[in-house]
């Protein structure tokens, strides 16, 4: 027997396939490292124009990133948007990670409705801002020791 939920749901995934691909719809209803990380080697806040807050961590091992994690005040598209780059940044250096542009977001995503665009865009932009925390912190981490996060 199915359940209300249960049409609710399928429903609700009919009517997003109308707009958007599987990918977002993945990362929108069921998002990936959603959360702070403990003892972070990069974090950073970004505010968007939109009035929507996006804040981002990274656990690294040499260069390399093993973890990320995000948190938002934002729409789905953001929470998606967030989802969607702590999962592809996982395993690569920093460098490459630095790369991740609003552009890459939207093709992954097969695109996002105008209105939702910069959601890709203030997730790059939060992910650049971590990785240049992470850089600050490697030249000089002495500095970790007055970090709040």
């Amino acid at each position: 027997m199915t359940s209300a939920w249960d049409k609710f749901q399928r429903l609700m995934r009919e009517k997003m396939r109308e707009i958007y691909s599987e990918t977002y719809i993945d990362h929108n209803l069921d998002p990936k490292n959603v959360g702070s990380i403990e003892n972070a080697d990069g974090h950073a806040e970004v505010n968007g124009t939109c009035g929507d807050m996006m804040e981002m961590w990274l656990k690294v091992d040499g260069d390399i990133i093993v973890d990320a994690g995000f948190t938002t005040t934002g729409c789905g598209a953001m929470v998606a948007s967030g989802s969607l780059v702590t999962e592809i940044v996982k395993g690569k250096t920093l460098s490459e990670a630095q790369q991740i542009e609003q552009q890459d977001i939207l093709d992954t995503f097969g695109g996002l409705p105008e209105e939702n665009q910069n959601c890709a865009l203030i997730a790059a932009d939060t992910l650049k801002a971590a990785i240049r925390d992470c850089l600050q912190f490697q030249r000089e981490p002495w500095k970790k020791l007055y970090k709040k996060h």
